[in-house]
């Protein structure tokens, strides 16, 4: 059988390592969605609390969703608070509307400096993510 060394363990392996290596960046991207999300959330709520208040209708219609692409995922936030159809009414207070009578509502910019906090927030973790990998 020939000679043995005392602690020495030899083994042999075929293949890849494609299932691990798949296995940990789906880990991965599972934690970077699940903090994205967080951030979705606290957008919700800024752009709820910023959103000017007539019915509560629009403050109350922010939603937020992540969407994966290849090679980078966003956080976008929607208001689903539509009129007739095509009328974006968070859209219309944000960059104002021309009204029935031929007047006009001037817009309020709300939406930036309710998201600019969250941007922050985003940046400053994905800096000390950056710098702690070095």
């Amino acid at each position: 059988m020939g000679t043995s060394m005392a602690g020495v363990v030899n083994f042999t392996h075929k293949g890849n390592f494609k299932n691990t290596e798949r296995f940990f960046k789906a880990a991965q991207n599972n934690e970077i969605i699940k903090k994205l999300s967080q951030y979705g959330e606290k957008g919700v709520k800024a752009l709820s609390a910023a959103t000017p208040v007539d019915t509560g209708k629009t403050a109350n219609s922010w939603i937020y969703e992540i969407v994966v692409e290849k090679g980078k995922t966003s956080i976008i936030w929607s208001n689903t608070n539509v009129v007739k159809g095509y009328a974006n009414v968070a859209i219309l207070l944000q960059y104002g509307h021309a009204t029935r009578n031929g007047g006009y509502v001037q817009g309020r910019d709300y939406i930036n400096p309710a998201l600019k906090p969250i941007f922050d927030e985003i940046a400053d973790a994905a800096w000390k993510e950056v710098i702690y990998y070095k």
